[in-house]
């Protein structure tokens, strides 16, 4: 697939000050928006349900972004983040460390506080979450152990929010991918996937990225064909499909599903 974006163009073309002014900004009319409300509301209702907890989640392709972890760093006192770009990680840590010229996710957190019941203020969320990030750590989905070099006990949960559908060319490496993950989380544990549907591609600034189509039939398949009990699946769909904006997709997904067996 000539069109695809391999792991070289995102390690040197990625701009993750990009990616997050267009699609993260948010309540200034980004094309982020949608998805924002939509899946921070979908993780609040998941992470203070009772039924997913432990005490380590993995973020898997965490990217430069913060806004999944928000309601997860309620239940999870020891988190570790990772993805594959350098200097996504870097990003990262800019807002980790609450170094100057960090994005500004105010706006995201206190919506997320909102959601929450408004029981503590967005600046306590943050230090909240800071403190409870352990590690930062190199991802990559597409072999065997994620993490390598690094080798962590199996997690009691596993969150992942628009990353695999960016690093795999085909449905099949897809299910590889996901299997991969799965090897990092205990039988019993939870998987936490979003992201969008019917996504072709997504711009981030001048560079054109791909996006693997994916559909409700082949998640719901993969997932179940990967060792999982699909316990809650929720979608939001767009009246029609938009290029607008700079990405085209026909909705978004949240699934929610424990792991039953190894595969």
């Amino acid at each position: 697939m000539s069109n695809f974006t391999g792991k070289e163009e995102y390690q040197k073309l990625f701009s993750p000050k990009a990616y997050l002014n267009a699609y993260f900004r948010m309540g200034e009319g980004s094309l982020g928006d949608d998805y924002l409300q939509f899946v921070l509301r979908q993780l609040a209702k998941t992470f203070h349900s009772g039924k997913v907890k432990g005490d380590t989640l993995i973020d898997i392709g965490t990217g430069p972004t913060i806004y999944q972890l928000l309601s997860a760093c309620e239940v999870f006192k020891n988190i570790i983040v990772s993805d594959f770009t350098d200097k996504n990680r870097e990003e990262f840590n800019l807002w980790l460390k609450n170094q100057p010229g960090a994005f500004d996710w105010s706006p995201v957190v206190k919506h997320v506080c909102q959601l929450e019941g408004g029981r503590i203020s967005y600046q306590e969320k943050e230090e909240r979450l800071r403190e409870c990030i352990k590690q930062v750590l190199k991802c990559d989905v597409l072999i065997t152990n994620p993490l390598d070099p690094v080798t962590i006990p199996a997690v009691d949960c596993l969150l992942s929010c628009l990353c695999l559908e960016g690093a795999c060319q085909d449905l099949e490496s897809y299910v590889t991918a996901l299997k991969n993950i799965t090897h990092l989380l205990k039988v019993g544990g939870y998987l936490v996937l979003a992201g969008d549907l019917g996504n072709n591609f997504y711009m981030v600034g001048e560079e054109r990225f791909s996006g693997l189509c994916l559909n409700e039939a082949f998640l719901r398949e993969a997932i179940t064909g990967t060792g999982y009990v699909i316990e809650n699946f929720e979608l939001f769909m767009k009246n029609e499909t938009s290029g607008e904006g700079g990405a085209d997709f026909l909705g978004h997904y949240v699934i929610v599903a424990r792991k039953e067996r190894k595969v």
